[in-house]
């Protein structure tokens, strides 16, 4: 429980911090946050991709003429470490002594409760946007209080031709090839500190898995966090790994590997076939939120670029679709995306295309179209052009630094 006293002189502390953030630098997405009266609007994202910044350009941009002061919490605040459910009614006088009319919660999950007064914060038609940074614990709630009075969106570290604009280059191979070295997270690419990288990947471990989930060998999961991060796109069983730091249970790999794809650092792409049992069964390809945090944290003689373009374009099909498989027929296709129950495109990635693996890449794709009678398919290099006409559909080569200025939603 907190005072009264306690919760305002908080609410006007953290107000004072907000009003003197920096804007900072636009973000693509701005344009598509949706902004609707009686729905809540919720940012999900990994931990510094800039949620907070983006809201802060939505709050003192769009929201300029709706009127009513805008109330603005942190829950992660050390000072609300005894905020409890029944808080919120001091919360809600606050709200209203303050004639707050836009309200916005970060991290409001982390209290029991929340979602039943955000629920009554809609119903009097308050203009609430939260966001956070687990995408399992704001979505539970949601699907039970506020199904069909929110809408989501997620964030994601820069894409490319957000970092081209912020590091004021030119898009082309070699800024390509900085943007697969450092990534996308903004304060790193800002900063260019490295331990940034490592402190966001322990404090994510730590906070948003180990202290919400209970986990008790911490150690653990950090080992293998480090192992599947050094592991982007291989295919990875739960069953193959029983042993594995002392860990005994395919199940306790399986949450695991649940955590750490809700918290967004990585994520798990299964394989594409109609059956769900069959895809259930079959080893699923990992990959880093951000190439930077490979760079930083694999443990690994040598840096695999083929690995990390993969990754890259993977994160950009990502920012525009969250069903996204790999093919495995006779050969294997990196990556088919799914857009309104169809499949839209397919997408092989090869660093360089030689003799040695032409052959190979290229019936990949070719036979993934045919089986799924897709007419147009990509092979993403890192600097080369092509484009192969055959009697079922077309295939592009092209160099990733032009597939990543793509506009998805158009091909």
């Amino acid at each position: 429980m907190i005072r009264q006293e306690e919760l305002a002189h908080v609410i006007d502390s953290q107000q004072v911090s907000f009003s003197k953030k920096d804007l900072g630098f636009s973000r693509e997405i701005l344009s598509k946050v949706p902004i609707v009266k009686s729905f809540a609007t919720i940012i999900t994202g990994i931990r510094r991709c800039g949620k907070s910044t983006l809201l802060l350009q939505i709050l003192k941009g769009k929201l300029s003429d709706l009127g009513g002061d805008i109330l603005i919490l942190n829950f992660e605040d050390v000072r609300f470490a005894n905020f409890g459910k029944e808080d919120f009614a001091r919360l809600y006088d606050e709200i209203i002594r303050r004639n707050s009319k836009i309200l916005y919660f970060d991290e409001i999950q982390l209290t029991d409760g929340w979602e039943i007064f955000v629920n009554q914060m809609l119903r009097e038609n308050f203009q609430v946007f939260i966001t956070g940074s687990n995408a399992s614990m704001l979505s539970i709630e949601l699907g039970t209080h506020l199904t069909g009075r929110h809408l989501s969106v997620e964030l994601f570290p820069f894409s490319y031709s957000e970092f081209v604009r912020f590091k004021g280059f030119d898009f082309g191979e070699e800024s390509l090839k900085l943007y697969l070295e450092n990534g996308g997270i903004p304060e790193f690419v800002s900063l260019n500190i490295p331990s940034i990288v490592s402190l966001l990947v322990d404090d994510i471990l730590v906070r948003d898995i180990a202290v919400r989930y209970a986990v008790r060998d911490v150690a653990a999961l950090k080992q293998l966090t480090l192992f599947l991060i050094s592991n982007i796109g291989n295919p990875i069983s739960a069953n193959k790994l029983i042993g594995m730091y002392g860990i005994n249970s395919a199940t306790t790999f399986l949450e695991y590997f649940s955590y750490l794809k809700d918290s967004y650092i990585l994520d798990f792409v299964p394989l594409y076939h109609d059956s769900l049992k069959v895809q259930a069964r079959n080893p699923k390809k990992v990959y880093v939120a951000d190439t930077g945090i490979y760079t930083e944290l694999a443990v690994s003689a040598s840096r695999n670029d083929g690995r990390m373009l993969e990754n890259l374009v993977f994160n950009h099909l990502r920012r525009n679709s969250k069903s996204i498989f790999y093919f495995k027929g006779r050969g294997e296709c990196d990556f088919v995306v799914i857009e309104k129950s169809r499949i839209s495109k397919v997408v092989q990635v090869c660093f360089q295309i030689n003799n040695e693996n032409f052959d190979r890449e290229l019936n990949g794709i070719r036979e993934a179209m045919m089986q799924l009678k897709v007419d147009k398919g990509f092979i993403v290099t890192m600097n080369q052009s092509d484009v192969f006409r055959t009697d079922f559909g077309v295939i592009q080569m092209m160099p990733a630094y032009e597939f990543l200025m793509m506009e998805l939603s158009l091909v």
